[in-house]
């Protein structure tokens, strides 16, 4: 008994010996790197057809024209020729439990729900697992960061903006409680499911469940005006970002009768940068919306239309009619198994694409609308100077999924790793059975 009790001691000191030799992501083995000839979008609206983009220290430090560029070679350590392929700023999957979720069907990976209603001091932050396999089957097809977000209750807590590369989630975060989310209760509950969708009854519970949110501020702003309150409440605690200005409060709401009320609570309470999440109606209350300083993060393109009346691209349209009202907005793809499907989120917006919007457009909804609408477009979503390095290059249009091939990937100028365990099992099954994959 002793000996295997000092063979395992061997082993595990060992083992911790070889993991304490890792490198960490943080490590950067390049000083000055040049990506050059690549088709760029910018993420702004604007395209270079042959770029020079010039990274040193994590930052972006030039972005010009290949063609009207005086390449030096002793400038730059590292020069990386991209003859033609495209290249992207970091696309930005917000309001997502990627990071918190690794299967939906088995309780003990989901740690993105908790008990109760009114979970203002729940952070995803310290939650999110940077080990998670999901995370490198997403950034394989060029989404770099993600809004972590929990879920459940009528406040369901702070969500955080995370890259996705890191030793843990301390190295991984861009930005800290971003902001709090809040589930805006529906005024009208409806039956049935998708295949054979019931009636619509009116929730009797509605306007109580109103007055709870407000009860719910109206407390957190007393206890957070007092000097030297009795007890500490950490509910409470939590909202003092929002209450001040420096935090965002995002509404989770699909339809015009909760959206006006919410326009209503956000100019009673006056809320800064107030965002709804979902917006199914959004484009009928454009004018309030703006008014209000209301951004949008809008529903994931790839559903089902909320009513039968509705045509079947009512969704894929969705993002070109709020485009034309003028309100800020992004694309996310919150819903069922949305951790797994995050890396579908550049064909969300391909779809988005080919039912309305512009290519850039396109881009800019996954890019820089969603960093502008979180507060961090001084640093991510486009690929301008000053900013994270945080970029990636495809052999083709990245929107379309016949062409997305990320071959390189930078996240604050590191260099990361874009295998993943689907792509070793293909090579696995391909090498055995000697198959050509066509590309």
């Amino acid at each position: 008994m002793g000996l295997r009790f000092l063979l395992a001691a061997f082993l595990f000191c060992t083992s911790f010996h070889a993991m304490a030799q890792v490198p960490s992501p943080q490590v950067q083995k390049h000083n000055r790197i040049l990506f050059k000839g690549g088709f760029a979008h910018i993420g702004n609206g604007s395209v270079i057809a042959s770029s020079c983009i010039g990274v040193e220290k994590g930052k972006i430090v030039l972005v010009k024209n290949a063609l009207t560029y005086q390449i030096t070679k002793a400038e730059w350590d590292t020069i990386i020729d991209i003859n033609g392929r495209h290249i992207y700023p970091g696309f930005i999957a917000t309001n997502l439990t990627l990071g918190l979720t690794e299967i939906d069907a088995v309780r003990a990976t989901v740690d993105s729900k908790e008990v109760g209603e009114f979970n203002a001091h729940v952070r995803a932050l310290t939650a999110f697992n940077t080990d998670s396999k999901l995370i490198y089957t997403v950034r394989t097809n060029g989404v770099l960061y993600t809004q972590a977000t929990p879920r459940g209750g009528i406040v369901s807590g702070s969500s955080s903006i995370m890259a996705l590369d890191g030793w843990n989630w301390e190295d991984a975060v861009l930005k800290m409680d971003d902001g709090i989310h809040l589930n805006w209760p529906e005024k009208y509950k409806r039956t049935g499911w998708w295949a054979e969708p019931g009636t619509s009854n009116v929730n009797e519970k509605y306007i109580e469940s109103k007055q709870k949110i407000e009860d719910f501020y109206q407390a957190a702003s007393a206890y957070l005006n007092e000097k030297d309150p009795a007890e500490i409440d950490l509910r409470y605690e939590a909202m003092r970002n929002l209450i001040y200005g420096k935090a965002r409060l995002y509404f989770h709401a699909d339809f015009a009768s909760e959206i006006n009320d919410i326009i209503d609570f956000g100019r009673k309470f006056k809320i800064n940068n107030p965002v709804i999440i979902g917006g199914y109606d959004a484009h009928l209350l454009a004018d309030r919306l703006k008014e209000n300083g209301f951004s949008v993060m809008l529903g994931r393109a790839h559903d089902l239309p909320e009513f039968e009346e509705d045509m079947t691209y009512s969704y894929y349209q969705k993002a070109s009619v709020l485009a034309m009202t003028g309100i800020p907005f992004c694309l996310q793809g919150a819903g069922d198994m949305e951790a797994m499907n995050a890396r579908n989120l550049p064909f969300l917006a391909g779809t988005a694409w080919a039912y309305g919007l512009t290519e850039e457009e396109a881009v800019g909804a996954i890019s820089l609308n969603a960093a502008k609408i979180m507060g961090v477009d001084d640093r991510i979503g486009s690929l301008e100077v000053g900013k994270d390095a945080s970029l990636f290059v495809s052999e083709g249009n990245a929107l379309d999924m016949r062409s997305n091939r990320v071959v390189i990937g930078m996240v604050e100028g590191r260099f990361i790793d874009l295998n993943n365990h689907q792509k070793q099992l293909a090579k696995k099954y391909t090498d055995k059975y000697q198959i050509q994959l066509t590309e």
